[in-house]
């Protein structure tokens, strides 16, 4: 099972590889490039393309997340430009570091008509994917609100996109607890009813959550710490799905409690549930 956590590539990106490995993880996500900017980045391909030969020579497996400012629904012409360049740019960076794909968060629509919504999203995403031609996927992630936070919803979407097989799903329990989706005890029945969804689903945020069932409030706590428990994890880890994919932590860390320390005890609650 590929468990890890959310590193920094504050030392590039060979080196946020060789951290992951370092504090026991076997799987990591990094952001390409200031998650709090769309400025079109010059990276340093030598150093990708070393992340990619380390995390293939040490068995890691990566995934990329965009920046927070990327909002597939946003109607501002202007904007949806900087956000198509920025894609454009991050799916380059995930490609070169061998990451499986980029993940970036389903659109939020700030209008009173979802149906408009929706559409500027599959436009954008027509937009970017019909200048991208690596492998590396976009890997769309759920909501803890009301929009996009269903598998039909986001089925959906890939169906309609002309690309659909350069998308994919990357699930994140905090989000599936807040908008209702997964109530902690339904995760067998979730993966046969959401099967199509299952079929495209790359990664998953191994998130706890802070605030209650279907609270759609999207605040991570340390796994066991929140309102889905240890139960609910023990059993989502169990299940096939869940160990052919890399489980990525997006939790809190502290001098007391570092991400290090909560791989390994996710590695022993697996093992005690066997």
């Amino acid at each position: 099972m590929k468990i890890g956590c959310h590193v920094s590539i504050r030392k590039g990106y060979a080196g946020a590889a060789q951290y992951a490995k370092k504090i026991g993880a076997t799987s990591f996500q990094y952001f390409p490039k200031n998650p709090r900017s769309l400025k079109v980045k010059s990276f340093d391909t030598k150093d990708a393309a070393a992340c990619a030969r380390f995390c293939l020579a040490e068995g890691l497996v990566s995934i990329a997340h965009a920046p927070y400012l990327i909002n597939l629904s946003e109607h501002d012409p202007h904007l949806r430009e900087t956000m198509r360049a920025s894609l454009l740019n991050d799916l380059e960076i995930t490609e070169t570091c061998g990451s499986i794909g980029l993940v970036v968060h389903f659109g939020k629509y700030k209008g009173s008509d979802l149906l408009e919504g929706y559409k500027l999203m599959i436009e954008l995403l027509n937009q970017v994917l019909a200048d991208w031609t690596g492998e590396a996927l976009l890997l769309i992630e759920n909501n803890a609100g009301h929009m996009g936070a269903t598998f039909e919803e986001l089925i959906q979407v890939r169906n309609l996109v002309e690309h659909s097989e350069k998308i994919g799903f990357c699930l994140d329990t905090c989000h599936a607890f807040a908008s209702g989706l997964w109530n902690g005890v339904n995760w067998d029945s979730l993966t046969r009813t959401g099967s199509d969804y299952f079929t495209h689903l790359k990664a998953i945020h191994l998130n706890d959550s802070v605030y209650p069932f279907r609270s759609h409030r999207d605040r991570h706590a340390n796994i066991g710490q929140g309102y889905i428990g240890i139960e609910a994890f023990r059993e989502l880890t169990r299940s096939k799905v869940a160990q052919a994919l890399p489980l990525i932590l997006e939790t809190p860390q502290s001098a007391d409690y570092t991400h290090q320390i909560e791989i390994e005890q996710i590695r022993q609650f697996i093992a005690d549930g066997q």
